[in-house]
């Protein structure tokens, strides 16, 4: 049953060009098989978000920045736990989780939220994400197909890195999604200013951002362009 559930996506992704397939593509196969609203796919490395690659419309890439700004949801629960994390009501949650998360979700028209690690081995590269717009479980055959399904995406991603010159980034991981390359350049300069960690200085940042209102690439480019610094003197 599963060998028949990987054709039929492998099929589709072959309608694009197989392994070639964009990003933009593979996100559209996960949408589709899924029967969600939206998906997206991140990249992640020790438990840091190193941003998405690709969504299939507004929301999903609004969830996917939401994540990375804020640090907490289904993509970085996922990703850590090495296993999915399914929410299908958000606004009504048997467990409350992900306090900063979710109204900001449910404000965008998310009520069902899953994520899904993307593992080859035991390498995980990133998650799955997907969001419907109606509250509803994923039910036992479409939780089967998007196992599958994430298995097949860790592939693909592989396989378009591969392909790419070698310590290079794929074009199309730039050209589907957002990588926050900014984010991941100031985090470096914070982490020389206050004597940390890059992932302690990323912490900082989402600190700031979420303390003053702002959106974390935003602030990643002041720091860069030398408009904020980060004091260790400053107790705030």
């Amino acid at each position: 049953m599963a060998d028949d559930r990987r054709l039929r996506i492998l099929s589709l992704l072959a309608a694009a060009g197989g392994s070639s397939a964009s990003t933009a593509h593979l996100c559209g196969v996960c949408a589709s098989v899924s029967e969600m609203t939206g998906a997206g796919i991140m990249l992640m490395a020790d438990h840091a978000q190193a941003g998405s690659i690709c969504s299939t419309n507004d929301v999903s890439a609004l969830l996917e920045d939401l994540q990375f700004t804020l640090g907490e949801g289904p993509s970085v629960d996922a990703y850590a736990q090495a296993r999915p994390v399914l929410e299908p009501d958000l606004a009504n949650p048997d467990t409350p989780r992900w306090t900063a998360f979710s109204p900001l979700a449910l404000a965008a028209k998310a009520r069902a939220v899953f994520g899904f690690p993307l593992q080859v081995g035991s390498v995980r590269l990133g998650t799955l994400n997907l969001y419907r717009d109606q509250p509803g479980p994923l039910g036992g055959e479409l939780h089967a197909d998007v196992l599958v399904l994430a298995d097949v995406a860790a592939q693909a991603v592989l396989d378009m890195q591969a392909k790419a010159h070698p310590g290079a980034v794929p074009l199309d991981f730039f050209t589907g999604g957002n990588l926050h390359l900014v984010v991941h350049q100031a985090s470096g300069m914070v982490s020389v200013q206050l004597g940390v960690s890059v992932e302690e200085a990323l912490l900082r940042i989402r600190a700031y951002a979420f303390g003053h209102d702002l959106v974390v690439d935003d602030v990643a480019e002041a720091v860069v362009s030398r408009r904020i610094r980060f004091d260790p003197a400053d107790p705030s």
